[in-house]
């Protein structure tokens, strides 16, 4: 009996997660909808205060005010401030770039914090792991390729992105070991929230189509509900099922890059994608296996839940 209520556990918590990664698909889209007409600063604005005010409105009443309780408030702001820059290059990057080939050079960071965990904190990595590595390079490489479409300028904001977002990634593997989840969460995104804020009066412009107004709105739904989906699916199935799963969201927004653009990847550029998301993949699974296996608990480890977080 427990062992059946596990297995449904871990299938629901896998479908939480696909949703999740729908959701964050759809974040990505809808953002181009209007990077395309509106600025990049106001849907950065939109996306953060509706995290913001929403997880207060569920979390508050559960949690009340230990929800606030920290000894890191300076590591909070840094966290949020990070994201928020990872979500601003996001954001910019996709009003340039289809969706899809977006995605999955962003997907490499879970690559690029292996390279600096081993590098800069001396953890362990194995040898098949550092081949894995290589191929996510390589697959990044083949969607960017000079003479490609997509090769110019603009390439430099997706690879930023990676590297704002990593660090972010290696500054959540060092507070989650003494910090609440759902703390992080909320401050993450009044963080967010306030620094766009800052910003507004400046560059507000109000929308004027109801399309213009439907991205936005969907821009923070999506944002927020992906997030809670993700929680709710660690809660239920183990890291090692869940994953391996993070690289669909390639697929996702393929599809959504289709579905709202018309735009389809090349042959070179989606051989680019199967290399990522397959090194990123087993990389990750092997990751875990090392855990399981009893290795001293690293910063590799302990940013296996975060996913590409916008």
């Amino acid at each position: 009996m427990t062992s059946l209520l596990a297995r449904r556990n871990t299938a629901g918590g896998m479908l939480l997660a696909l949703a999740a990664l729908a959701c964050f698909a759809t974040l990505d889209t809808s953002a181009k909808i209007v990077a395309l007409t509106l600025p990049v600063l106001l849907g950065l604005w939109f996306r953060y205060i509706f995290q913001a005010v929403l997880t207060t409105v569920v979390m508050l009443p559960q949690r009340g005010s230990a929800i606030f309780h920290t000894q890191r408030l300076g590591l909070h702001a840094l966290r949020g401030a990070l994201l928020a820059v990872t979500s601003l290059l996001t954001f910019l990057s996709v009003k340039y770039m289809p969706v899809g080939e977006f995605t999955a050079i962003a997907m490499i960071a879970p690559l690029v914090v292996t390279l600096l965990a081993a590098t800069l904190l001396g953890e362990y990595v194995s040898r098949l792991r550092w081949v894995l590595v290589a191929g996510g390079f390589i697959g990044t490489l083949i969607i960017i390729r000079p003479g490609g479409d997509l090769f110019g300028w603009h390439v430099l904001l997706p690879l930023a992105q990676v590297g704002t977002h990593s660090a972010f990634q290696l500054l959540t593997g060092k507070m989650v070991q003494t910090e609440d989840a759902v703390t992080m969460h909320f401050y993450t995104g009044w963080v967010g929230a306030l620094l766009a804020s800052l910003a507004l009066p400046f560059i507000w412009v109000t929308p004027q189509t109801l399309t213009e107004w439907s991205a936005l709105v969907l821009m923070g739904l999506t944002g927020t509900i992906g997030h809670f989906a993700l929680i709710q699916a660690y809660r239920r199935a183990p890291a090692s099922s869940l994953m391996p799963l993070m690289y669909v969201q390639i697929a996702f927004a393929m599809f959504a890059g289709w579905l709202v653009f018309g735009h389809l990847a090349d042959g070179w550029g989606l051989l680019g994608m199967l290399l990522i998301a397959s090194c990123g993949a087993a990389s990750a699974w092997l990751a875990l296996r090392e855990k399981q296996a009893e290795r001293p608990k690293d910063f590799q480890n302990s940013v296996l839940r975060e996913p590409m977080e916008v």
